[in-house]
């Protein structure tokens, strides 16, 4: 959100880092829309599940990834690209880092804290006022006080987390992957709460206590194949004593160009 695929001095430059460190690799940075400023745009106001179906039409019709290919999401694009390998398993997708994704989604205005000051929480009421009949809000708004609404009314997270009956092959098409790495960063003042970025959320009926992914529903009832992933091996956790998206190319290259992609 608020970035483009192309950027020079952001998803370009990983891009050119990842190039550079894998001499040969092919590295595709997924353009949203017909150039960069659409695909600026389209990260704040694109339905995401129209940006996803765009993405498996891009995916399948590249010759090069026929046979497979890593995935790397930068924050949204973490919850983004696991919509594309629940929703979309030809080509198959082999890795998926989530480099800040919000799996549980988000309860909070960025720098803004639950816990800091009544006003945090007045924002979140106004927020939770109109956010499931805003469509790109409800993307990923998980209030914890009106957890059947979140169920119900989601556009997207609800769905690809299970949070509803359904019958599409979205925890069989996940486990087809060889891991899953989730990166949380520790110090995140943009993500409420941070704990999302690994699967944990704020406790139901109200927004300061959190739960791990160990102990939510998600991961208990293994509804989307996180413990199975866990059990086998395939499910990795990584720290980063920083801010959102605040990495170290150093960090990068040892921690996932070296463990997961090489």
């Amino acid at each position: 959100m608020g970035d483009s695929c192309c950027n020079p001095m952001s998803m370009g430059a990983i891009k050119t880092y990842i190039e550079k460190n894998l001499p040969g690799i092919y590295v595709r940075s997924l353009m949203i829309g017909a150039n960069v400023i659409e695909d600026t745009e389209n990260g704040f106001l694109m339905n995401v599940n129209d940006q996803i179906r765009e993405v498996c039409k891009k995916l399948a019709s590249d010759e090069k990834l026929a046979k497979g290919y890593n995935a790397i999401g930068f924050s949204q694009g973490g919850q983004f690209l696991r919509g594309v390998a629940q929703r979309c398993p030809v080509p198959p997708m082999q890795n998926l880092i989530s480099v800040g994704g919000q799996h549980q989604g988000i309860y909070g205005f960025p720098h803004c804290p639950g816990n800091n000051s009544t006003i945090c929480d007045m924002i979140r009421k106004l927020l939770n006022s109109g956010a499931y009949l805003n469509v790109v809000q409800a993307e990923y708004w998980h209030d914890p006080l009106q957890e059947e609404e979140y169920k119900e009314k989601s556009v997207f997270l609800a769905d690809i987390n299970l949070e509803r009956p359904s019958k599409l092959p979205y925890k069989e098409n996940l486990l087809q992957l060889k891991n899953l790495v989730l990166v949380k960063f520790n110090k995140d003042t943009m993500v409420y709460p941070k704990e999302s970025e690994w699967f944990g959320f704020y406790k139901p009926g109200q927004g300061k206590e959190v739960y791990s992914i160990w102990e939510s529903p998600l991961y208990k009832e293994d509804r989307i194949g996180l413990r199975k992933l866990n059990d086998t091996g395939r499910l990795h956790f990584l720290g980063i004593d920083g801010d959102h998206l605040k990495i170290k190319l150093e960090w990068f290259k040892e921690n996932i160009i070296e463990r997961f992609l090489k």
